[in-house]
């Protein structure tokens, strides 16, 4: 026995939650999405958990940080997902997929027929034991990736109180987690082969900023090496680090962030597979036209560079999510064109209107209050019921439209040009350099609300 659905999300994770949510936007009806997930609630903002649910007073709980209200959106509870007709099936893997035959099986031995399927399984956290290193399922070695991760961490910072912790890695989520080791009073050692923390991301200059702090702080940084082995106690915890320099840490327990590796096992010999995740195009289409993949296993163009990237950043998977929507709904229709203003003059303009709302718009000329008032028009997709009486009030209709809600749009402007899209924007991972600088940027963030914790 099975189920069918016009769309099919593998994985819950913080794509998947946004992915909804622009489906919901965009007119969907009941019964038309189903979301996969192996994770027993439903999809949240994964960056909270090596935040706010770390803190030891007034932790993040669900059902606070599910999505979408890491980007100042609706938070979109089990409840939602009901209400919006929205099948959730938590708790469940997804054995195996044919693209061919557009099915997927679950472990539970379901199959699901889907007419577009929408990757966005994410990454699994890289384990000690893919490098040599034995750790025997001690209970006091912890990683971060999903909420079961982080409660089993809490438990055991808890249980550490004032102790001795080892952090294998230096990355952003390593720098993240020693600080939250730190808030909750245990001393924290720091481990990496690098010369210095987030290399990917920092300069030396900007790194040794941030290693002075955490150092003012009590963490200990021993750069240059990497972890060898373990020792345990007779209940098999561990009680020590051995470093490969010969250097011996005691230790209460361990945190691991050594980076993550795509999940893409159910579709390689399926689909176009390049640099460690599903290889997409500018509309985050795979190799097959019923399959888009986004988040982090999505491998994709950047025109800026020439060259394709996978970005690992919570920012990707929210903007690609949002755009794979726009492309499967779209379908490169940009709509009816409704022009206004004195072409033979210095302003003039359009709005496009595609199913009954405004979608698009375009403005030379025009005032920077006008400016804004078309972009928050078109940020508001207001029902158009005749495009003659939009072409007649021309900037007066979105300036009506702008005053009942002033919502944030980006523009893309040039001189006295403004130029507004609901509709895709196929281009915009030629700025995944700018995702790489809002990493930096929201480290900075992060750091500057913890430094007024610590």
């Amino acid at each position: 026995m099975g189920r069918a659905f016009e769309y099919v999300i593998v994985g819950g994770g913080v794509a998947a939650g946004y992915a909804a949510l622009e489906f919901t936007n965009r007119g969907l009806s009941h019964a038309q999405l189903c979301i996969i997930s192996e994770e027993p609630v439903a999809p949240y903002e994964r960056p909270t958990l090596s935040k706010d649910f770390l803190l030891p007073e007034a932790p993040a709980r669900l059902p606070s940080f599910h999505t979408c209200v890491g980007a100042n959106e609706e938070l979109l509870t089990p409840q939602w997902y009901e209400e919006h007709g929205i099948e959730l099936v938590l708790g469940t893997r997804v054995e195996s997929v044919d693209v061919g035959q557009k099915s997927l099986l679950t472990e539970a031995g379901e199959t699901i027929q889907y007419g577009i399927l929408i990757i966005a399984t994410g990454a699994q956290a890289l384990r000690l034991e893919e490098f040599g290193v034995n750790e025997s399922k001690a209970e006091n070695v912890c990683y971060l990736r999903d909420l079961a991760d982080a409660n089993r961490l809490v438990d055991v910072m808890q249980s550490c109180t004032g102790g001795n912790a080892v952090v294998i890695g230096g990355g952003y989520l390593a720098m993240e987690c020693a600080a939250s080791l730190v808030t909750n009073k245990i001393n924290v050692t720091m481990v990496f082969p690098e010369a210095h923390c987030m290399p990917r991301l920092f300069s030396a200059k900007i790194a040794t900023y941030y290693e002075d702090y955490y150092e003012s702080k009590g963490v200990k940084f021993i750069r240059g090496t990497i972890l060898s082995s373990f020792e345990f106690d007779s209940n098999g915890q561990v009680t020590a680090v051995n470093l490969r320099d010969g250097s011996r840490i005691p230790a209460d327990m361990v945190v691991v962030g050594i980076g993550i590796r795509p999940n893409t096992s159910l579709f390689k010999g399926q689909l176009a597979m390049e640099k460690g995740g599903i290889k997409v195009n500018g509309k985050f289409k795979t190799s097959n036209d019923s399959v888009y993949a986004v988040g982090d296993v999505a491998v994709f163009p950047v025109d800026l560079c020439g060259k394709i990237h996978r970005l690992e950043h919570v920012d990707s998977a929210r903007k690609s999510a949002k755009h794979v929507v726009a492309a499967i709904l779209e379908l490169d229709k940009t709509g009816e064109a409704v022009h206004f203003g004195d072409y033979l003059g210095t302003t003039f303009g359009a709005y496009w209107i595609n199913n009954g709302h405004l979608v698009g718009s375009f403005l030379e000329g025009g005032t920077e209050e006008e400016f804004e008032a078309i972009a928050n028009a078109t940020r508001l997709k207001p029902t158009v019921d005749d495009p003659a009486e939009v072409e007649r009030q021309g900037l007066s209709f979105a300036l009506t439209v702008s005053k009942k809600m002033k919502p944030q749009t980006p523009r893309i402007e040039a001189g006295t040009t403004s130029l507004v899209l609901e509709t895709p924007v196929y281009a915009w991972h030629a700025t995944a350099g700018v995702v790489l600088a809002a990493s930096i940027s929201a480290f900075a963030y992060w750091y500057g609300r913890r430094r007024r914790r610590w």
